[in-house]
């Protein structure tokens, strides 16, 4: 059993192998998926993201407690 399972295994990378490596148009699609993954995750978080804690806190205690604080319900009488 384990012996079919490693040959669909490796039956599979090799579709995926042969597939990519015999592409033209599909390598370009994979570069703009690429740059537009990037763009989302890297430039957009940098510009509407920005480092709160960094910001208002001077050191890592400080941050620590704040954000202890913000996460344990407070008793309200």
């Amino acid at each position: 059993m384990a012996q079919k399972s490693f040959s669909r295994l490796k039956w599979l990378f090799y579709l995926y192998y042969d597939g990519f490596r015999n592409m033209k148009t599909g390598k370009t699609l994979w570069l703009i998926i690429a740059i537009k993954l990037f763009v989302l995750l890297v430039i957009i978080k940098w510009l509407f993201f920005p480092n709160f804690l960094k910001t208002r806190f001077t050191n890592d205690a400080d941050r620590g407690a704040y954000i202890l604080d913000e996460l344990t319900p407070t008793k309200e009488k």
